[in-house]
């Protein structure tokens, strides 16, 4: 159990605070995997934002990350002097990129049928992606207007195609 498994809701404001939640607690993955409240332990301080699960690509550090009842909440903070930080804050504010994935390693899991139910892991990074494992790892809210448009398009793109999976 010690691979690095990647999975992860999202805002971004002008100055590169970012807020989300990253694991969404009471659903699977696209692969199955279910995280249980409580499963994170404690979380270190100062993770790393990496775009794209990349770690040549850091671009900021996550300040703090929080179990709630709804799952995993996280703020940080984009490193805006540094040109892929700005880059990515861009995508963010666009749409491009809309939600967050997490990095960790597993310490206790149990099989539910096709699901994996994971008790307690070690969180090691958070990523900016463009395609989150979890379906519900999405942008909470963006502060620009173009950004809410095509946010509203994504969300719409991708209730369809979870319509025409289940029809």
């Amino acid at each position: 159990m010690d691979k690095l498994e990647l999975k992860a809701s999202l805002s971004v404001t002008d100055d590169g605070q970012i807020t989300g939640n990253a694991w969404p607690f009471g659903s699977a993955d696209s692969v199955g995997d279910i995280i249980t409240k409580g499963a994170f332990g404690i979380i270190l301080a100062d993770l790393p934002i990496l775009y794209q699960h990349n770690p040549a690509d850091l671009v900021g550090t996550w300040t703090e990350a929080t179990e709630t009842e709804e799952g995993l909440a996280v703020k940080g903070q984009l490193h805006l002097d540094h040109p892929r930080a700005r880059s990515v804050r861009a995508m963010l504010k666009s749409g491009l990129v809309s939600g967050l994935s997490i990095g960790f390693r597993t310490k206790a899991a149990t099989k539910q049928g096709r699901n994996r139910i994971i008790s307690a892991l070690d969180l090691a990074e958070i990523s900016l992606v463009q395609n989150p494992s979890h379906p519900r790892a999405r942008i909470n809210s963006i502060k620009s207007q173009s950004a809410a448009l095509a946010v509203a398009e994504l969300i719409n793109r991708a209730a369809a195609a979870l319509r025409k999976d289940h029809l």
